[in-house]
Formats: structure tokens, sequence, C-alpha cells
């Protein structure tokens, strides 16, 4: 649990935060039309009659964003309500056709959940449970450009209509890297359960961020609300601004004002948008050309039945059943890709009894090769097969681990299996006892006075031995086989 608190001329400042995450539901065609959804098309020509808003256009429902609500809901362990219906949200906006967003406000399709974060790795006592108010499910509004011409907008509406899901967390966070372990978690489970891509990047994952400060165990203070934060850094440094800002505000005699502000990167500060009252006058009501949503037994049990095993299950698995370190668990279980890659890996393994040593080995060496060359998991240039060869290799006393690594570089130029470039290049490590003393007899020859000295009591030079050995057999003795018969010969 963190202890963030922000030290003011009057004393010690608390801050409390809670996020409206926009998650864009994956889904081939928009919440109300059969227009495309897919990103980087030319501009307006994914745009249907209906997300035009043209007369007599009327919207129908895709059951696929319906379910993919439903499941990331069951995914928060939130209660999913049987009953839900659209309300149309009153506002006028160049990017919004309709005049109204078609949202829902009294009657959402998912009600409270949990997310629980982890603040350290490695620890698994840091870890807090965040509420979830709520999901509703919206379309989305489609995008301004300011910048082609000085005098006028354009606007694309390929957005327009495209499915988002709102969640809403309670305002349970206390710190920015308690926001930043929330938004990384609640991205791995919809990546896990497939309902949204999860790219910050390109806008179909993204955060208001509500910040407020107060005195410990004091009322809530008056929250302002940053619109539209893409990354986990930016949410983190808008919280730290905000925060530090309404201190400095509040300490100078002033009050803060409730409002929406936009966070701007390269300056690392919020400014503000507009005013908001506590009362919006958007005219909510209920959307007459939609019936309200009714779900069916079969329908949850689908959606239920469909999930995967989300990475708390997973992360507990792997140190339950398999012995993994926690942290281990948990970095393998954070990104669904690498989730998969290790599963693929686990079940090539020769013995599940090698899991630790694959995990091992997959945070360690193919992790340090991948960043080296600029490539996630998904594009590594070794397979699970291949690791898990090379894991059984290792084990059955084929090569040893300095000649692993050098195989593994191996295959990351070429490709080629571990078995393949072993016996290509005559790799396989010898537990052959006449070769072996024949070379530990040169090394002792060639090292005569430090002979002397080890047996006078300077044991530490056994080590050297060892090195000296090995080299001259080029890494392919068998580090046992070695130090047993080294200790005999220099006994």
């Amino acid at each position: 649990m963190s202890s963030y608190r922000i030290q003011g001329a009057t004393g010690e400042w608390e801050v409390v935060i809670g996020l409206e995450v926009h998650a864009q539901v994956t889904s081939k065609a928009k919440l109300f039309s059969g227009a495309s959804t897919e990103f980087g098309a030319e501009p307006n020509s994914q745009v249907s009659l209906v997300d035009a808003a043209m007369p007599g256009m009327l919207p129908i429902l895709n059951k696929e964003c319906v379910r993919q609500a439903v499941r990331t809901g069951m995914a928060l362990e939130a209660q999913i309500n049987r009953f839900s219906r659209f309300d149309r949200k009153n506002y006028f906006y160049a990017d919004l056709p309709q005049g109204y967003q078609i949202s829902q406000l009294y009657h959402p399709i998912v009600g409270e959940g949990q997310i629980e974060i982890l603040l350290d790795e490695k620890d698994e006592s840091s870890a807090k449970t965040v509420g979830i108010e709520r999901i509703h499910i919206e379309q989305d509004a489609g995008k301004l450009m300011h910048d082609q011409h000085p005098s006028f907008s354009y606007v694309d509406l390929n957005r327009s209509g495209v499915a988002l899901m709102e969640i809403v967390s309670k305002p349970d966070m206390r710190s920015p890297e308690e926001a930043g372990a929330y938004v990384r978690k609640l991205r791995s489970i919809l990546r896990y359960v497939g309902s949204c891509d999860g790219n910050m990047e390109q806008g179909s994952m993204r955060a208001d961020v509500n910040v407020s400060v107060r005195k410990p165990g004091q009322p809530f203070g008056t929250r302002t609300e940053t619109k539209n934060v893409n990354s986990v850094r930016f949410i983190m440094a808008a919280i730290e601004y905000e925060a530090n800002r309404q201190v400095d505000v509040l300490e100078g005699g002033g009050s803060i004002v409730q409002e929406t502000r936009l966070f701007d990167p390269d300056k690392g500060e919020t400014r503000s948008l507009r005013s908001k009252e506590d009362a919006h006058d958007y005219r909510y009501f209920p959307d007459p050309d939609l019936l309200p949503l009714e779900l069916e037994d079969a329908f949850l049990e689908d959606c239920r039945a469909s999930l995967p095993e989300l990475p708390d299950a997973k992360r507990r698995r792997y140190e339950n059943e398999l012995g993994l370190p926690a942290y281990n668990a948990a970095v393998l279980t954070a990104e669904v890709e690498t989730a998969r890659w290790f599963e693929a890996l686990l079940a090539a393994l020769p013995s599940q009894e090698l899991a630790r040593q694959a995990s091992n080995w997959v945070i360690g060496d193919l992790f340090g090769a991948l960043n080296r060359l600029g490539k996630g998991i998904e594009g590594s240039p070794v397979t699970p097969a291949q690791g898990a060869q090379l894991l059984g290799l290792v084990a059955d006393g084929t090569i040893s681990g300095s000649l692993a690594k050098q195989v593994f570089e191996i295959m990351l130029e070429t490709g080629q299996d571990p078995s393949v470039i072993v016996e290509e290049r005559g790799l396989k490590q010898t537990s052959d006892t006449g070769a072996i003393e024949k070379v530990i007899a040169d090394v002792l020859a060639a090292n005569a006075e430090k002979v002397a000295e080890y047996r006078s009591g300077k044991d530490k030079l056994f080590g050297f031995f060892v090195g000296q050995t090995m080299k001259a057999m080029q890494g392919k003795g068998n580090p046992a086989v070695v130090n047993e018969l080294l200790k005999k010969a220099l006994a």
C-alpha cells in the first residue's frame, strides 16, 4: 500500500483519485450500424447513414458489443444487470451528427465490481483492491482536425458510432502509482478477455482522470476532471501535477473550481478547458428508438464459458502448482502475449519440473535478447518449442549452461533448432572421465605454483582451476564431473 502525501505549508495533504476509462469494444462493426471499425482508414470512408444521422435512420444494437461488455463485467467480478436501457445524452458538438450521444445513465449493463492491483511484483502484501462503480456502453463521437486549414476545422466521422465501454472506478486510489497500476491491470484484463485491444496510442483506450485533495481523514474535496489522457505515464504525470496545483491553490487561500481540464504532455501540466457544474443539463431521457435490453440465462452462461483463465488466477497457479517465484509469476502473466508464449513453452517441456528454470530463462535470456532486438515476444525469432528443446538439452546433460547461452545466440541469428546447432557444430558436453582427467593434468602441470598455493590452504583458487579446465575444453566439459575430478587431482 503506497503512502503518497503532498507536504504543504499547512501540513500533509492526501490525494483522492477516480478514473473513467473509455475502452473501445473489439468488434468489426459499430454499436448501432454495420460500418467498419478498422483503424487508419481514409477519413469518412467508414460512415453509414446511421452514423451520419440521416433522417429516418434507426439504430440496431450490435449483439457482439453487448457480449463483450458482459464478459468484461464478469472478468471484473461485477454485477451483471439483466435489465439495462439506453438513454440519449443531448448536447451539440460538430463531431456528433445526431446532436445527442446514445449512452446508459440510469440503467447500465454492469454494476459494481473490483480489481486487485499489485504495487510491488515481488511483494504480495502490496496488493490493494480498487472498486468498480459501473460499466456502461455508449457510442463514440467523431474526430475534429484543427491543423489542416488556418480558418476552419475538418471532421472525420469514421469513429462516430464506434462502441465504447466506460469503466468507472470508485475514488479508491491515493497515489499516481496506484492509478498507474490500476490502468495497467485493467488493460491486461481487457486484453486477456479480448474485449479491447488496449492500444492507448491509437486512442482505443483512454482515461478521464478525476483528482481532488484533502487533509487526511477529512471529507472529499472538490474534484477536477482531466479528459482523454492516453498513456499510463501521462495519467500519472497529470495526477501529480493536478494534485500539487490544487494544494497550492488551497494553501494560497483560493478554492478549487469543479471543471474539465486538459493535460499537455509537452509541458507536463494541466490547463482549464471548461467549467463543470454538479448538475449537467444534458436532458437525459430513454432512447425511443431502442428497446430495453434484457439478458437471458443462456446468453450469460455462454459469456461466462467463453472467458479465459485470467491473469490473477494464472499467476496463483504458476506460484502454487509450478513453484514459480512471485515475481516471475507476476511478470509472465502481466501481458496476454507473454502468458500465451510461456504456456506454449510449458506444454513443450520434457518435464514440468523444468518450469522454474524455464521462467528464469524467459525473464532473463529471452527478454534480454528481445530487448536488444527491439521486439516484443510475439515477434520472437525463437519459438516456444525451440526454447523447450534448449532447456531439455541442458537438463539431460547434453550441453552445459554456458554452452546453452552460445547455442541461444546462434538460434537468434539463424532460427535453427538447438539440437541441430549442437550436432552440426560439435557442441555436445563431454562426461568422458578419461578425456577430462587428461585436460586437468595438463592444466595442473601448467600452473604448478598455483597448485602449491592451493595445497597450502588457498582454497579459493579452486574456481581458477575449474575455469582453466572449462576454457581448455571450450566449455564442453560436464561441470559436475570436472569439479569431482579436480578435487581428486588436487588432493
